[in-house]
């Protein structure tokens, strides 16, 4: 138990050797992503309004 105690004593100031984060730079969305987008949220608000008037008619 010792053992395990020193080398994890030990290795831990490894990790602040590691690089630097970088963010990852956003690319701009394709003209067929914005097209699959509207065409989900189109059908998501079709599914709600399908389900309130089902909810309703009860």
């Amino acid at each position: 138990m010792k053992r395990l105690t020193l080398i994890c004593a030990a290795a831990m100031p490894f990790p602040a050797l590691a690089a630097s984060f970088d963010r990852p730079i956003p690319q701009a969305q394709s003209a067929t992503a914005e097209f699959w987008f509207a065409f989900a949220s189109l059908a998501l608000i079709a599914a709600l309004v399908v389900v309130a008037r089902l909810v309703a008619r009860k």
